[in-house]
């Protein structure tokens, strides 16, 4: 994929008052098969967590339900004590079943539960950003965030959390969230195909408020994913590093969390989204998800 540029692709953003790069990492594929048990290979989840850092990146996305407690455990192993300059991001609002399952788990007792186990398997005395997980698996549901949004929020005063975020929300969810507390990110799926947040992307923006999509690579029909290919194979790149591309381009807030449990890949996708994309290469992508 060519060299790997100076700085990362993107620049930095400004959680809150936490400084981190656009290009992010996703911890979740460091989990076993279906983010159940320990990875295959934990020294190489390990190598893979200390390249990023070593890349520059400041922004690493975890939850204690990967796992479940996997993940976190593997980016305390990896990387304590902490660059002060590393911000880990995670959220709570679900647990994992025996059968693999993402069951909701809301109710105050179950995100105080939650926030302390990854305050204790991250080896942290406060959380630099918690998310709230909403809806299900199949997405965001319409429901009220204010009990569960308000428990974050009283465990934020007590000095457990810096800054608070949402997931998986409706663009009415994340409203009732900030008309209870600020919110610093919200992280929903979002990419070329499946472009249902673009109203929000840009309110956001205009708010000062980061937008972190998850699955860039994910729900494509056959007919999108031939543009996409094509549009990659003329700019001898991989589909998803002209998916990582495009979603640095398409507004500021954006910030980039992909997975890999490589570091081959992950020096990849950190090469990819820095791609140069011409303004008719951004028309011909932007077209996928009309």
């Amino acid at each position: 994929m060519g060299t790997l540029p100076t700085s990362l692709p993107g620049g930095t953003w400004t959680l809150g008052d936490l400084r981190v790069t656009r290009f992010g990492y996703g911890a979740m594929q460091l989990a076993g098969p279906g983010v159940m048990g320990p990875p295959a290979d934990h020294d190489g989840a390990l190598a893979v967590l200390r390249e990023a850092v070593d890349l520059g990146i400041t922004h690493i996305d975890t939850a204690d339900a990967y796992g479940p407690r996997v993940t976190n455990r593997l980016i305390r192993q990896a990387l304590h004590p902490y660059p002060e300059s590393l911000h880990i991001v995670t959220k709570v609002g679900a647990i994992r079943d025996r059968q693999g399952g993402w069951p909701p788990a809301r109710k105050p007792e179950d995100l105080r539960r939650a926030v302390h186990e990854n305050l204790e398997t991250l080896d942290l005395e406060m959380l630099d950003l918690v998310n709230l997980r909403l809806g299900n698996a199949e997405g965001p549901q319409p429901e009220p965030v204010a009990e569960a949004f308000e428990t974050l929020v009283e465990l934020q005063q007590q000095g457990l959390i810096r800054h608070l975020g949402v997931s998986n929300a409706t663009a009415e969810q994340v409203a009732e969230a900030q008309a209870i507390a600020p919110i610093v990110c919200v992280q929903n799926l979002y990419n070329l195909a499946h472009r249902n947040d673009d109203e929000l992307i840009d309110r956001l923006a205009e708010e000062g408020i980061a937008y972190v999509p998850f699955f860039p690579l994910g729900g494509f029909s056959p007919l999108q994913s031939s543009v996409l290919s094509a549009v990659a194979a003329r700019l001898e790149a991989t589909p998803m590093s002209v998916a990582l591309a495009w979603l640095l381009r398409r507004s500021p807030n954006i910030l980039l969390i992909p997975g890999t449990s490589s570091v081959a890949h992950l020096r990849e996708n950190v090469a990819g989204a820095g791609l140069p994309l011409s303004g008719e290469e951004l028309a011909e992508l932007d077209r996928i998800g009309r």
